[in-house]
């Protein structure tokens, strides 16, 4: 080996066994008091920060339960009530010359579907009613009251089973 080599690493060695002796003596140090801290305006405001959060926390957790008050928020003043003078009914009048017009039927046409075919376009009638919607072509029936009798590419004619009268309903 080199004679340079050697001492480097004599060098090298004796710097590390310095190091961890240094590393692991238990020498007592002089105690020195922290320096005193000077307490800044944002420090102080911030303190008064929290304890304002504090209070607002206790607030929102009451231990007292609070005192409701003696009217209701969602009723206005109550007003006694206005009397009336006891009047007799009014008579209906009743013509027997104007006729009272039909109930509006139950039945609504809420759309026509059409299949090519080879004799021309079959033609579906979608009619609500009675609570629930029917798929009707020309000849069926509709909740055993109405009959369709021809389904046009905008209407749909209906007859009434009871009465034999036609009801036309059209797509809006």
């Amino acid at each position: 080996m080199n004679v340079k080599r050697v001492v480097v690493l004599g060098v090298v060695g004796a710097a590390m066994i310095a190091w961890f002796a240094a590393a692991s003596t238990t020498g007592k140090r002089p105690a020195t008091e922290p320096a005193a801290r000077n307490t800044t305006v944002v420090e102080l405001r911030g303190a008064e920060l929290a304890a304002e959060i504090a209070r607002l926390h206790e607030r929102l957790r009451p231990g007292i339960a609070p005192q409701m008050p003696g009217r209701n928020l969602f009723e206005f003043s109550r007003r006694a009530p206005a009397r009336v003078a006891a009047l007799p009914p009014p008579v209906p009048v009743v013509s027997e010359s104007v006729p009272t017009a039909p109930p509006p039927p139950a039945v609504k046409l809420i759309g026509i579907a059409e299949d090519p075919s080879a004799d021309g376009p079959v033609r579906t009638a979608i009619i609500s009613g009675f609570g629930k919607v029917f798929l009707v072509k020309t000849g069926e029936q509709v909740a055993d009251r109405y009959q369709v009798a021809k389904i046009s590419s905008e209407a749909a004619q209906l007859t009434d089973l009871a009465t034999n009268s036609t009801l036309t309903l059209v797509l809006k």
